[in-house]
């Protein structure tokens, strides 16, 4: 066993290496043994950076689990109409067989993959680094300590349960079946515990001056996130039944450790560290996601943590970037890029008119060389085909996209206005009480901050909305909107609504709105027969930009072909045929199925199945150890 430690860290020093922006003189791999990485601050950070490492494995976070994982929502949904692999998993009609997942090297096996070389660091550092008395050791280990609760969060968020493997491998070890995961949370939580005081807040260490390497304001926002989902409602077995085959049901755990009352002041008052001590920011919204696009990592704004993609690897604005038709100046490839998934489309409607994330979060346009002569402009997509406007290739100014496979953009996996958002709700709650008396004044504090962001320029109306709210339950009410408002593209949706046991309801709700917008029914009945009107502009940097004219219930000249808005530039958007054409009509949804949730989705006493299925690969992998519940 000593030597397939020795190859693992071995391996892991290899990967770290490949991370490094500097050169590094080391030993032979055949001195990189425990005691020799982990007594060595420097090589020890190396074993960490291998943690890093898997989320750019091919199959792993670049190409499979963050193009699948978090949709269908009521906010978000998979835009292809084909009925295939990939909507199956959209679609919550997932098999053990799915050839997108079904992989060797698919996510299930390369998060295991990262926790294997986290818990080699954890050991390693333990046994040989002497955190007690050297604080650049306690550092990484508690970095260590974050990184697996992150990729463990991430198993947990798609499969539901997992095994519980918080050592290295070992003989006993190889084949486990899944653990009830009240046990995992319970150790999650123990560790963040231990090691947010071992870390340095976003800037304030050299480690933590970038959002691609994990901070105490990552730790303390994680364990917040982990105390909602221990303490939420979820599919699970029944007590003591997991991984039996069980049908389960959804259900609150019955782990008194795990309990609102017990985990939620703890929560809020880490999330309060990082408000008062974290040095963070909201940022222009607008701003914020160009900065994205730009791959900007400095830390100390209002990005906590990204996926650490290097800057040619994952597959972020590939897939979820405003769609380019073909090769245009921002994708010089003649395959189309982005675009595969968006807002549901009735999601627009749902902001204020003010709100400036509507149009940054809802757009309605596409690129296309129209004319053929190299030059891109932005066309109307038809109300089907609604875009992620967070991600463009536009935006992509400092390092543009090159037309292959991979971008390099970074996705965001916490910020700023999720503390604050997950600290209101906290605070809010009406069956929590706090030591320090009624914190509800302080949510909406909390919720105020982020809905006067969102209208910039209007603050009166956010505060005039923030200050309507007279008690906890239409609180928690504006919580669920603010969320879906703030974090569309972000895919958190999916587990928010699972925690809140709202998942098949929303989902419901969703295909009843996408029903009423095709029929031009109840609240769309006044955009019937509407036409579009658009013009061209450009914004501040130089990029062309469209206005649209007849999304807006006041638009009301858009109800004729002939005589659009006021003012120079608008055009009438026009068919195939160069026809002007009704932009609301008789085609809308003709050839796609506003269905979010397939006819013969997974169920379990009439709800969806809110996880993937272990696949076969990994099931046959363990000698037939794991087993399946939830009738897969």
């Amino acid at each position: 066993m000593n030597i397939i430690r020795k190859i693992f860290i071995g391996a892991g020093i290899a990967a770290g290496l490949s991370l490094a922006s500097c050169d590094l003189t080391t030993e032979s791999q055949s001195t990189f043994d425990a005691p020799t990485v982990f007594a060595d601050p420097t090589l020890t950070e190396y074993q960490l950076f291998s943690i890093y490492e898997v989320f750019g494995h091919t199959n792993s976070h670049r190409a499979r689990y963050l193009p699948w994982y978090g949709y269908n929502t009521d906010i978000e949904w998979y835009i292809s109409n084909t009925q295939d692999a990939k909507s199956q998993i959209a679609q919550y009609d997932i098999t053990v067989n799915n050839s997108q997942l079904n992989l060797q090297d698919g996510p299930y096996n390369e998060l295991f993959a990262g926790i294997e070389r986290a818990n080699l660091a954890i050991e390693g550092i333990r046994q040989y680094g002497n955190p007690e008395d050297r604080p650049e050791m306690a550092a990484i280990l508690g970095e260590a300590l974050t990184m697996r609760a992150v990729l463990y969060t991430e198993l947990l968020k798609a499969f539901g349960e997992v095994p519980a493997r918080f050592e290295p491998v070992s003989p006993e070890t190889i084949y486990l079946n899944k653990s009830d995961r009240d046990e995992i949370y319970k150790q999650l939580l123990k560790d963040l515990e231990e090691a947010i005081p071992y870390m340095a807040m976003p800037g304030q260490s050299a480690a933590t001056m970038n959002t691609d390497r994990a901070s105490k304001a990552l730790a303390e926002g994680l364990y917040a996130r982990l105390a909602l989902m221990a303490s939420g409602s979820a599919m699970r077995p029944d007590k003591g039944a997991v991984g039996t085959g069980n049908l389960g049901n959804i259900r609150y755990s019955d782990d008194p450790e795990l309990q609102k009352q017990v985990l939620y002041p703890k929560a809020l008052a880490y999330l309060e560290d990082v408000i008062t001590n974290g040095g963070l920011e909201l940022m222009d919204y607008e701003e914020l996601w160009r900065s994205v696009n730009n791959m900007d990592l400095t830390a100390g704004k209002e990005i906590i943590w990204v996926i650490p993609f290097s800057d040619s690897r994952g597959r972020w604005n590939y897939t979820f970037a405003v769609r380019n038709i073909g090769r245009t100046e921002y994708n010089p490839q003649d395959s189309n890029r982005g675009g595969q998934a968006g807002p549901v489309p009735t999601l627009y409607w749902d902001y204020g008119e003010n709100d400036v994330r509507r149009d940054i979060s809802c757009v309605n346009f596409e690129w296309e060389d129209a004319d053929g002569d190299g030059t891109a402009t932005p066309q109307p997509a038809g109300l089907e085909n609604w875009y992620f406007g967070k991600y463009r290739f536009e935006w992509m100014e400092t390092a543009p996209y090159t037309g292959g496979n991979d971008d390099g953009v970074k996705p965001v996996w916490m910020r700023y206005s999720d503390i604050l958002l997950m600290a209101a709700e906290i605070a809010a709650d009406p069956d929590v009480t706090f030591d320090s008396g009624d914190r509800f004044d302080d949510a909406k504090g909390w919720l105020l901050k982020v809905r006067e962001r969102a209208y910039k320029g209007h603050e009166s109306e956010a505060q005039a909305y923030v200050n309507a709210i007279s008690d906890k339950e239409s609180f928690f009410d504006a919580i669920v909107d603010e969320r879906a408002l703030e974090f569309v593209g972000e895919f958190l949706r999916k587990g928010d609504l699972i925690r809140w046991g709202l998942l098949d309801e929303k989902l419901q709700a969703a295909e009843t709105d996408l029903t009423a917008l095709k029929n031009r029914t109840g609240e769309y009945a006044q955009y019937d027969g509407r036409y579009l009107w658009y013009r061209y502009g450009t914004d501040s940097h130089g990029i062309p930009t469209i206005e649209m004219y007849g999304l807006d219930p006041e638009d009301i000249d858009a109800l004729s072909d002939s005589q659009g808005p006021a003012g120079a530039g608008w055009q009438v958007y026009t068919n195939s045929e160069g026809e002007s054409s009704q932009y609301f009509s008789d085609n809308l949804f003709k050839n796609k199925k506003v269905l979010l949730v397939a006819e013969d989705a997974n169920k379990v006493n009439g709800k969806v199945v809110q996880w993937w299925p272990i696949f076969e690969t990994s099931i046959a992998s363990s000698q037939n150890t794991l087993k399946n519940d939830y009738g897969f």
